[in-house]
């Protein structure tokens, strides 16, 4: 996840600004996509058709998967619900901004609610991974101490 993270920075150096993903709304994403050169635009195409594609997955994976892992089985899968939708809704927007860039369609007003949608999510997904997380450990410090007295 955080290799996949990594390799989006040679991309938004070529490009020489944010990449659409950090573009809340449709209309500033237009006027950011008006200011890339046909080069850059290829080389956020493939960004977020390769890169773009596998980061949803992996930080969908790994938030659901510690949610999941550290909270009751009956409540699991509305633990991983967070991390899932993040992951698809990011993917719906890699959608949307990948035929921008082809100039195949522009749709980019779905940004409007997608981007924030996304990061909603995300920060729900990392705020419960990351509770439920540390509930366990301070869990598992309290009963080894109760082990050795």
């Amino acid at each position: 996840m955080v290799l996949i993270g990594l390799s989006f920075a040679p991309v938004q150096a070529l490009i020489d600004g944010p990449l659409l993903d950090m573009i809340a709304t449709g209309e500033a994403a237009r006027v950011r996509l008006e200011e890339m050169s046909a080069v850059q635009k290829t080389a956020h195409f493939w960004a977020s058709v390769l890169n773009d594609t596998a980061y949803p997955i992996a930080y969908g994976a790994f938030f659901a998967g510690l949610a999941g892992r550290f909270v009751p089985a009956r409540y699991r899968g509305w633990a991983m619900l967070p991390a899932l939708a993040a992951a698809v809704v990011d993917l719906f927007e890699n959608t949307v901004q990948a035929l921008a860039l082809s100039g195949s369609a522009d749709l980019l007003d779905l940004k409007n609610v997608l981007t924030p949608l996304k990061f909603g999510f995300l920060v729900l997904a990392a705020l419960l991974a990351l509770s439920l997380s540390l509930l366990a450990l301070i869990r598992w410090i309290m009963r080894r101490a109760a082990k050795d007295r």
